[in-house]
């Protein structure tokens, strides 16, 4: 599978204070298609994506070695500036997370932080992305609402249009539908799926079929180690390692 890199990582080891999350990881992202990161619970899936955006310098204890380089630039050099690589990422926790003021608040705020103060722009900036992200028709009499008010599926959608209008590159997924009924989850993967022409998009799942519906290439961890990847096609019909064969039939999770 021939394509762009946009996230490079090499060589990249995590620990939580001496237990291994991840151990010595090297694979590239490609460019403007969806990525799947799949393997069980606890194979350190969420580390790598959290490390794509720094996030998990949050964390006590942590330790990283290694390189993540995004559009060619280290993000784990000491003299990285980690708030311009996080505007470039756009995040979905499992869990929504709205802020606590309205629909439109939620929307602006990036953009305001960002310097745009201008009423008539911050008004298509708030239209652009919720259509983008297939709320327009749902909230635009309720732009004043509390973004608390909404339903747990609009809530996301709501969270992904407040990512985008940062203007991000690269939108992260952490497991973003496990909390979603069916129908929202339906939704949120159609919006991905429209999504992926204007943006590298990485997604942890542990559902093997959402997988294979959205991804276009597919990382597969056990246990901190990448064992395999390639594109969705190759991983899912002719996976090489008998461990993806193994977890792909369900012998191991």
């Amino acid at each position: 599978m021939e394509f762009k890199t946009h996230i490079s990582v090499r060589n990249l080891s995590v620990f939580y204070g001496k237990e291994p999350a991840l151990r010595n990881i090297s694979v590239n992202i490609p460019d403007k298609k969806i990525t799947a990161i799949i393997g069980p619970s606890g194979c350190g899936k969420t580390t790598l994506l959290k490390s794509f955006n720094r996030l998990i310098d949050s964390i006590d204890g942590v330790k990283v070695s290694g390189e993540v380089l995004v559009d060619g630039e280290n993000i784990f050099d000491p003299k990285a500036e980690v708030t311009h690589i996080r505007k470039k990422m756009g995040l979905l926790s499992q869990k929504p997370y709205p802020l606590p003021m309205s629909v439109y608040d939620n929307i602006a705020y990036g953009p305001r932080i960002h310097g745009i103060k201008d009423k008539k722009t911050l008004n298509s900036t708030v239209e652009y992305h919720l259509r983008e992200s297939g709320l327009w028709e749902e909230l635009k009499d309720k732009l004043h609402t509390p973004a608390s008010k909404l339903s747990l599926g609009q809530q996301q959608r709501l969270c992904l249009a407040r990512g985008l209008a940062v203007e991000p590159e690269i939108i992260l997924g952490d497991e973003p539908t496990s909390a979603l009924d069916p129908r929202s989850s339906q939704r949120i993967e159609r919006k991905f799926l429209e999504l992926r022409d204007k943006y590298t998009i990485v997604i942890v799942t542990h559902i093997l079929r959402q997988a294979k519906r959205l991804a276009d290439y597919v990382i597969f961890l056990y246990l901190g180690k990448l064992i395999e990847h390639g594109s969705a096609k190759d991983i899912f019909e002719n996976p090489k390692e008998e461990m993806t064969k193994e977890y792909i039939k369900g012998v191991i999770s």
